[in-house]
């Protein structure tokens, strides 16, 4: 009887994803860390960063810091995706933030989302980053499908989605809220459509290797 119990509390348990480093030829995807908050503020805090994602505004350190020492880890313990921080392998710079969310364990899908820090916009470091996330998803984890949102006219997102394989699905009409700058140089909530674009194992097998390692 004790085994029999300690199998149905056992299945009961949240499924959780493991405390994963991810390397790259370029990066190390890691969990936040405090030495994190300076760069994570600044980076939040970037008007590209402000215009496509739900950050508060303005984005202080101590938002910064509940989301390193609380938010962030949490999403993991409690079954709902993984947060990472996107570095550089060379410097160790804060180069972005990725997040698997909306995770369904039962059909083994997740979606991804990601942001970039200013300095680091351009080389590439987004789509080689989600490459190795799926990579690491497909392979390891045994997943079946990754997604990806991107707002209407976020076109370098959907570059990114592009670059990795995924193919775009469709278009959630008027779905999503995003912000515009107004003309006394505050923020103003407005509505778009978002694209849904899906990445499934075969998509990857002509992808070139991202040397991801984790552990």
């Amino acid at each position: 009887m004790l085994a029999s119990r300690t199998s149905a509390r056992e299945r009961r348990m949240t499924p959780t994803f493991p405390d994963v480093t991810i390397s790259t030829e370029r990066l190390v995807l890691r969990p936040f860390e405090e030495a994190d908050v300076p760069e994570l503020t600044a980076m939040m805090n970037d008007e590209l960063t402000t215009a496509w994602t739900s950050v508060p505004v303005p984005y202080t350190v101590v938002d910064a810091r509940e989301w390193v020492q609380r938010q962030a880890p949490r999403e993991r313990t409690a079954g709902r995706g993984l947060v990472l921080a996107m570095t550089e392998h060379l410097t160790h710079r804060l180069v972005g933030t990725m997040h698997l969310k909306c995770t369904n364990w039962r059909s083994l899908t997740t979606e991804v989302g990601y942001v970039v820090a200013p300095w680091a916009r351009g080389e590439g470091y987004a789509a080689e980053a989600v490459l190795a996330l799926a990579q690491w998803l497909f392979r390891d984890q045994k997943f079946e499908r990754l997604e990806l949102r991107t707002a209407a006219g976020n076109t370098a997102s959907q570059q990114v989605a592009q670059k990795i394989g995924c193919i775009s699905e469709g278009i959630l009409r008027n779905a999503l809220i995003v912000r515009s700058r107004t003309e006394d140089g505050g923020w103003a909530d407005i509505r778009t459509d978002l694209i849904v674009w899906g990445l499934l194992p075969e998509d990857l097998e002509d992808a070139p290797e991202t040397g991801h390692r984790a552990g």
